[in-house]
């Protein structure tokens, strides 16, 4: 039987790390697929369509971490207890700042573990989390414009704008 401290290649502190960033991408999905259905129950069915996607994206980083903790010999320790969610919105667009806010939260809460593994000289993990660095910038850059579509639509030509810009889009270099 080989020995349980080669077995296990994170420290305490990095797995306990780790085992709070599963509970927070599994809180984030849940946030998401109630976003979605708050979307699709107010007829906002393209945003609903979005919203389950972003759900199923947040479940698949948790489950890439799970397999890191376990190709790493760690403890996966999933709990139950979730954070509340937000469940009503009074707007699309303060349903999409909810999303916004869950996207930087996400990026704050990545950004402790890389420097405590920075700090810890853990440079596997540290390696290991860069994927999630870039996914986050990303995923706020996706939250940002969504936002914009709403200040776009708010001006007066805002509708003309929208459709020039998806028209120049189309336009073949």
């Amino acid at each position: 039987m080989a020995n349980k401290q080669l077995n296990n290649r994170l420290s305490q502190k990095v797995n306990e790390l780790l085992n709070q960033q599963i509970q927070h991408e599994n809180n984030t999905s849940m946030q998401y697929l109630q976003m979605a259905c708050w979307a699709e129950q107010n007829g906002y069915v393209h945003s609903a369509q979005f919203l389950y996607k972003q759900s199923e994206e947040e479940r698949k980083h948790m489950l890439k971490i799970i397999s890191y903790v376990t190709d790493m010999g760690g403890n996966v320790a999933i709990e139950h207890a979730m954070t509340p969610i937000k469940k009503n919105f009074n707007s699309l667009e303060e349903l999409f700042v909810t999303a916004l806010e869950a996207e930087i939260n996400t990026s704050q809460s990545i950004a402790n573990i890389v420097e405590f593994c920075l700090n810890s000289k853990d440079f596997m993990t540290f390696g290991f989390l860069q994927w999630f660095i870039t996914e986050e910038v990303e995923e706020e850059t996706v939250a940002r414009r969504n936002l914009e579509l709403f200040e776009l639509a708010k001006q007066p030509e805002g509708q003309g704008l929208y459709i020039i810009d998806q028209a120049i889009g189309t336009i073949a270099k």
